[in-house]
């Protein structure tokens, strides 16, 4: 389980996450983490992953505070993938997919990852044609496939990824969250990925947390955060949220949100 507990963020003065708090994220679910831009989405995940300095508070894994933990420990256990990637090495597809494996092998109580294993993660993404070409010759969505095939590959405790769909078309972004979703639950992972797209979230994640200047306003199942209200509320729009034919939940947009005094 992961427990964030009183957690606050500052840039300099500014607090960007004043005092946030989420009981417990259980293993085997993928949260969608929702919110307008400049909301804290990428702080948090950032703050989470050790990456950026936490002010106050403690996020615990398993009962573990990692913000005490050695810089060892917290990269066995949580993996961070940025909106935007690095910028790519010269290495192949399948290369840098056994390194990012077999870096966090040490510790970690696995053995080896091979070449079986590698070359099957990338066929379940829809990329194992791609595994000898050069990363930085790769299109933007190839890239993110391939950092997410990276990320995957370490089966971390906690896995952190900020806007992982952005660059990936329709086919892709179905595709992706449907494997996220069985990888979750066969490895007892604890997803939190940061969507944009509501009716992704609505359809494809077990929870969903969602904030607005750094302050939890919501949290519970994709279906109880995402409201009329609350997209009034968060968003500044009014919408429904109804269901199509096939009983699939799916946001409407009637229009902007305007208060009436």
């Amino acid at each position: 389980m992961l427990e964030i507990q009183h957690l606050a963020v500052a840039y300099g003065s500014r607090r960007v996450i004043p005092d946030l708090s989420v009981a417990g994220l259980r293993e085997g679910t993928v949260t969608s983490l929702l919110g307008p831009n400049g909301s804290g989405k990428s702080t948090l995940l950032k703050a989470l992953a050790g990456l950026t300095r936490i002010a106050e508070g403690r996020v615990v894994l398993d009962g573990e505070d990692l913000t005490r933990a050695s810089f060892e420990l917290r990269a066995r256990k949580v993996v961070y993938l940025p909106q935007s990637l690095p910028a790519a090495v010269h290495l192949r597809v399948f290369e840098s997919v056994l390194v990012a494996a077999n870096a966090s092998v040490a510790g970690a109580g696995r053995g080896e990852v091979g070449i079986a294993e590698v070359q099957a993660l990338l066929d379940r993404l829809g990329v194992g044609h791609l595994a000898m070409r050069f990363i930085d010759e790769l299109s933007g969505g190839q890239k993110q496939l391939v950092g997410l095939a990276q990320a995957l590959i370490r089966r971390p405790r906690l896995l952190l990824l900020d806007e992982p769909l952005s660059a990936l078309d329709l086919n892709y972004q179905f595709h992706v969250m449907d494997l996220l979703a069985q990888e979750t639950r066969e490895n007892d992972l604890i997803t939190v990925i940061v969507l944009h797209d509501l009716n992704i979230a609505l359809r494809h994640t077990d929870h969903a947390l969602m904030i607005r200047s750094g302050a939890l306003l919501a949290e519970g199942s994709p279906a109880q955060v995402v409201t009329s209200q609350t997209l009034a509320a968060v968003y500044g729009v009014d919408g429904r949220v109804e269901a199509c034919s096939r009983g699939y939940l799916q946001v409407v947009i009637d229009g902007l949100h305007r208060d009436v005094a």
